[in-house]
């Protein structure tokens, strides 16, 4: 039992070496080889770049629609970019549940409580910094299909002044409802807004995030 206690990885645990080339070279094939050969066949991907000037490396905040949306943010911030991501993903003893932690965490993901903010969890997060790669995190947490933007978890504020990144809202919308058509192709919209600071008071960051999503989504806020 000790033994097996030792040998668990922590997936809430990175340190800056695990962000490295072969972490690119895996998010180039999953996003090149893999999602957008398959995503072209039903969808057709529109992405407007902000018309501002965005710092690297920063915390990108996308809402949060489909399974789809962590390659989608990758067309938007590039590659190189670590992700957030629910705990329960890396949970689980069965063949699907190692495949995906494992492919989750070799595409630069870490595991995040997403009811409280942890130590392994911001340290993990400093390491990316260090790594020089973005953060990609949901403000949202869960994926919300009912076009409002509401949830909001003020996590990706307080972690923006803890490691003095400015944040990068993303709108994503056209996936609220998976397209299996491949005569009638369905249009993803992608849109990079302004950067918001994160010298900013917490509670102005949230509601710039919201309005911004609002704007780029036409989704109502809640």
């Amino acid at each position: 039992m000790r033994s097996e206690n030792k040998t668990k990885k922590n997936y809430a645990k990175k340190q800056a070496r695990d962000f490295n080339i072969l972490t690119k070279l895996y998010q180039i094939y999953a996003l090149y080889v893999l999602f957008l050969p398959f995503s072209s066949l039903f969808y057709n991907i529109r992405y407007k770049k902000s018309d501002y000037e965005i710092k690297k490396p920063c915390i990108i905040a996308p809402n949060h629609i489909s399974y789809f949306d962590p390659f989608l943010v990758t067309i938007v911030s590039g590659i190189g970019l670590a992700y957030m991501a629910k705990k329960e993903l890396f949970e689980g003893e069965s063949f699907l549940a190692k495949y995906v932690k494992k492919n989750v965490s070799r595409l630069g993901a870490f595991a995040v409580n997403r009811e409280k903010l942890e130590v392994a969890t911001i340290k993990s997060t400093k390491e990316v910094f260090k790594a020089n790669f973005s953060l990609c995190i949901f403000p949202q947490g869960g994926i919300r299909k009912n076009k409002k933007i509401e949830a909001v978890n003020k996590g990706f504020a307080v972690v923006a002044k803890m490691v003095k990144a400015d944040i990068l809202p993303v709108g994503i919308s056209g996936v609220e409802k998976y397209n299996w058509n491949i005569f009638k192709k369905n249009d993803i919209m992608l849109q990079a807004g302004k950067p918001i600071s994160y010298l900013d008071d917490e509670e102005d960051i949230i509601e710039n995030w919201r309005r911004q999503i609002a704007d780029m989504t036409n989704y109502e806020l809640a």
